[in-house]
């Protein structure tokens, strides 16, 4: 969520400002632009050095700045205001919060502020009585209807040695507070999507199985792009060396078509979308040997299969509200067979590829589909990373939303 947005950073002139290296640093992990701006008493608090080191950027606390040969220029605060993705003021002193709120602006912090044309993120700090004053909470919400989001003070032991509310939000809890607000205003926020990945493994005996060679990565990318439009997510994997990448993301790892079934029953009625992308095998031995089968004990052996069960053609009997997608790996006469698919299945959208087609299917970083859906009809796409592809893929099935 967090990844690529510019971040600029106001701190205020209160102690809690010791925190704020540590809250450029998880941004800058999360993979954000970062600046800071400071008021001039918060720099008795937290070294500008410090700051600057760990956001790479110059770290301006009054309107006008001096180079070393005694050049006068100013800090342009418009620029800073239109550069900024969401600005975040931590910690935002009783002092600082009164300004914002009525308007003021005599310093570089507030008149930033006052030009921001993105959200903003507000983290108080002060002692517990300053917290609960009626001016304080005055100032919060008046803050909260300019459209400012509020980061709730925690409770705790305070500069003053008392204990109790005003403690500034750790910094590890403002980002996930952030993340979890981002997320609320995408698209699929408050939605819950379940994807099927990789292959299935039917055991022979202990040591053999059948499967195939799915590694899983369209799933991954498709649960991983489903989290940041934020969905909660659930994904059932078969075996697979691949990890989750974000940790919102309810993984659960099955080896057997059963066992991804069970797991798929067990989400299935609270879910609104569905994308069956794993490589599920059709048949399973009828009979799991409990040991390993020795070459010399069967000359000619034979595995007897019996059918798995389908588990998106099973979704496609019980489905109410749920929007079904299935996905078709096909060798030839990819349209036909995903048309037939699309209706026996009672499926809202097939995703349709083929082994004809160099770079798609398994074993590769990248993969050439078709769209095809009730509603739209057929799109097709050209050969993509399969990440371009999950985005692909997410646009239409909003389309189609």
């Amino acid at each position: 969520m967090l990844k690529g947005k510019n971040i600029l950073i106001g701190i205020s002139g209160g102690i809690a400002a010791y925190k704020t290296p540590y809250l450029v640093r998880l941004f800058k992990l999360a993979g954000a632009d970062v600046k800071v701006i400071l008021t001039d008493s918060a720099s008795q608090f937290v070294s500008p050095l410090t700051l600057a080191t760990l956001s790479e950027n110059p770290v301006p606390s009054s309107f006008i700045k001096e180079d070393e040969q005694g050049d006068i220029s100013w800090n342009n605060h418009v620029a800073l205001a239109l550069w900024a993705d969401l600005m975040v003021v931590a910690p935002a002193t009783a002092n600082t919060l009164s300004k914002m709120a009525h308007g003021q602006s005599d310093n570089l912090l507030l008149v930033t502020y006052l030009s921001a044309k993105c959200p903003v993120f507000i983290a108080p700090a002060m002692d517990l009585d300053m917290y609960k004053h009626k001016s304080t909470k005055d100032s919060l919400d008046k803050l909260a209807t300019f459209g400012d989001a509020i980061i709730p003070a925690e409770e705790g032991l305070l500069a003053s040695g008392l204990s109790g509310a005003g403690r500034m939000a750790e910094p590890e809890h403002i980002v996930a507070f952030i993340v979890k607000h981002l997320k609320g205003l995408q698209p699929l926020s408050g939605k819950r999507v379940i994807v099927t990945a990789g292959p299935t493994y039917e055991p022979i005996d202990p040591v053999r199985f059948i499967g195939n060679h799915s590694s899983g990565l369209m799933g991954y990318e498709l649960a991983d792009y489903a989290a940041k439009l934020g969905a909660e997510v659930v994904l059932v994997s078969g075996p697979t060396s691949l990890l989750v990448s974000d940790k919102t993301i309810k993984k659960f790892a099955v080896a057997t078509a059963i066992e991804m079934n069970k797991v798929v029953l067990a989400h299935f009625e609270t879910s609104d979308i569905f994308i069956g992308a794993a490589a599920v095998a059709d048949y399973r031995p009828a009979q799991v040997y409990d040991q390993k089968i020795k070459k010399e004990s069967l000359a000619n052996p034979n595995i007897e299969l019996i059918k798995n069960p389908d588990i998106i053609a099973g979704l496609g009997k019980i489905k109410k509200h749920q929007y079904l997608v299935g996905f078709a790996l096909e060798t030839q006469d990819v349209l036909d067979n995903g048309t037939k698919k699309l209706h026996a299945k009672n499926l809202d959208a097939i995703v349709l590829n083929s082994l004809e087609d160099p770079g798609a299917g398994f074993g590769h970083k990248t993969n050439k589909v078709q769209f095809l859906s009730h509603k739209n009809g057929l799109k097709s796409f050209p050969l993509k990373s399969k990440k371009a592809v999950a985005i692909d893929l997410w646009n239409e099935i909003l389309k189609e939303l």
